[in-house]
C-alpha cells in the first residue's frame, strides 16, 4: 500500500493471479470471506457506510456488500493494478450502484471527516510506516460513534527482527512495515479510539499456512504455475517456507483489532 504513483505495483496481475488462485477470487489475504465474517463478528453493517482500506482485487468489498447488507461500500487501494481489477469485479457482479473503488497515493486518506460509518481493513496496514498517523486518519474519517475493525500482520515485538524475520521479510520482497499489537494499541487508543481490543490470530493462521504450504506444493502446483509460471511459484514457495518459521515461532503475530469513536468525538 505504499508505492509512489511512479513505481512499480507491487501487486501486479501476476501476483492478483497468483494470490487468487491460493486464497480464493477476489481475495489477496488469508481466510476468504469467513475470515471477513471473523473480523466483523459480533457487528451490524446492514445499512451502513463502509470504508474498506487496502482493498485489493475487491472481493471483500463485495462481500460487505453481498453479505452484510451495508448501503454503500468504498474500496481504497494505492496500487492502481487491484482497483482496476475491483471496478471489473464489480460490474461483473452487477455491483457498481453500491461500491466504489477509489485509488490515490499514499498519504491523507481521500475523504471527508466523518464520512464512514464503519472502517474496515484485511491484512493491509502494515504496509503503513507512521501507525500513529494512520489511526489519526481513520479516527478523522470515522463518524462518531463508528467502529474500525480490521484484521493485520504484526510482529510480536518493537525490537531487532530476528534473523529469521529479516529473512521472511527479504522473501516477501515487499514493503513491510510490521509493528507490534501493543504499539496498535497504543496507536489507536491515542488517537481517540475506545474499547480497543487485539484478537491473537497465530495459532489459525500458523495451521492455515501449513496447509497453504501443503497445497501449493502439491495439488495446486501444476495449475498455479501454468498461470503464473514455474519460477514465481518456486520463489513463493521459498517465502511461504520462511514464513512458517516465524509463524511458529510466534514472531509473526496476526491480529485482529476493534476500536470504537465515542459519540460527539472529533
Amino acid at each position: 500500500m505504499v508505492q509512489t504513483e511512479d513505481a512499480a505495483a507491487e501487486y501486479d496481475d501476476i501476483a492478483i493471479r497468483f494470490l487468487e488462485a491460493l486464497w480464493g477470487e477476489g481475495y489477496l489475504s488469508p481466510g476468504g470471506p469467513d475470515e471477513v465474517d471473523r473480523v466483523l463478528d459480533g457487528l451490524t453493517l446492514q445499512g451502513k457506510s463502509v470504508l474498506d482500506i487496502g482493498c485489493g482485487s475487491g472481493g471483500i468489498t463485495l462481500h460487505l456488500v453481498e453479505s452484510h447488507g451495508c448501503a454503500h461500500a468504498v474500496g481504497f487501494d494505492v496500487e492502481r493494478p487491484v482497483v482496476e481489477a475491483a471496478r471489473a469485479r464489480a460490474a461483473r457482479q452487477g455491483l457498481s450502484d453500491r461500491v466504489d473503488f477509489v485509488h490515490a497515493a499514499p498519504g491523507r486518506l481521500p475523504f471527508a471527516d466523518g464520512a464512514f460509518d464503519v472502517v474496515f481493513s484485511k491484512d493491509a496496514l502494515l504496509h503503513v510506516a507512521d501507525k500513529e498517523a494512520l489511526f489519526r486518519d481513520v479516527f478523522r474519517v470515522l463518524r462518531p460513534g463508528g467502529v474500525f475493525a480490521a484484521s493485520d500482520w504484526m510482529i510480536s515485538h518493537d525490537g531487532e527482527p530476528s534473523d529469521e524475520m529479516k529473512a521472511y521479510v527479504e522473501a516477501e520482497g515487499l514493503s513491510f512495515n510490521m509493528a507490534s499489537p501493543a504499539r496498535y494499541v497504543k496507536a489507536m487508543t491515542s488517537a481517540g479510539f475506545r474499547d480497543v481490543v487485539a484478537t491473537d490470530r497465530n495459532g489459525w493462521y500458523r495451521e492455515v499456512a501449513r496447509g497453504e504450504l501443503a497445497r501449493l506444493a502439491g495439488p495446486l502446483y501444476g495449475r498455479v504455475a501454468a498461470v503464473v509460471g514455474k519460477e514465481y511459484v518456486d520463489k513463493n514457495l521459498r517465502t511461504w517456507e520462511a514464513m512458517q518459521k516465524v509463524l511458529d515461532s510466534g514472531e509473526h503475530r496476526p491480529t485482529h483489532l476493534r476500536g470504537w469513536k465515542p459519540d460527539g468525538g472529533r
